[in-house]
């Protein structure tokens, strides 16, 4: 496989070792958000640090992983975006509605944080 899942308690994580996010890899990926939703994810985290080219099919993922996140209440995390990566992202006005993050350290504590947040909204 071209990326790695992990499942943690509060989220799930794709790593990509993959150079190209591409029509090649993307059908996979958005196969595996919603089987990760089905298991009862809803947070995850996509971590693009080796990811140097991505196309629409890439794209589309990532929206597909932000609607079953945010269908499910709860959030994506992108990090480690490279140069060309962030660019076509900014191009196609996607960085209003994505949030992304330098590092997975970072995402992790995004995700942390968004939970509290819930978390206490519940209590009020």
């Amino acid at each position: 496989m071209d990326y790695e899942i992990l499942r943690e308690e509060k989220f799930a994580s794709l790593k990509f070792n993959e150079v190209k996010f591409n029509s090649i890899l993307a059908p996979s990926v958005k196969a595996d958000i919603l089987n990760l939703s089905k298991e009862g994810f809803n947070c995850f985290i996509l971590d693009l640090s080796a990811v140097k080219y991505c196309d629409s099919s890439g794209l589309s993922s990532i929206l597909v992983a932000n609607r079953v996140a945010k269908e499910t209440q709860g959030i994506l995390v992108l990090c480690g975006l490279q140069p060309s990566v962030d660019k076509l992202i900014e191009i196609s006005q996607l960085h209003s509605i994505l949030n992304i993050v330098p590092t997975y350290n970072e995402a992790m504590d995004y995700i942390f944080m968004d939970n509290l947040e819930r978390e206490l909204d519940d209590l009020i």
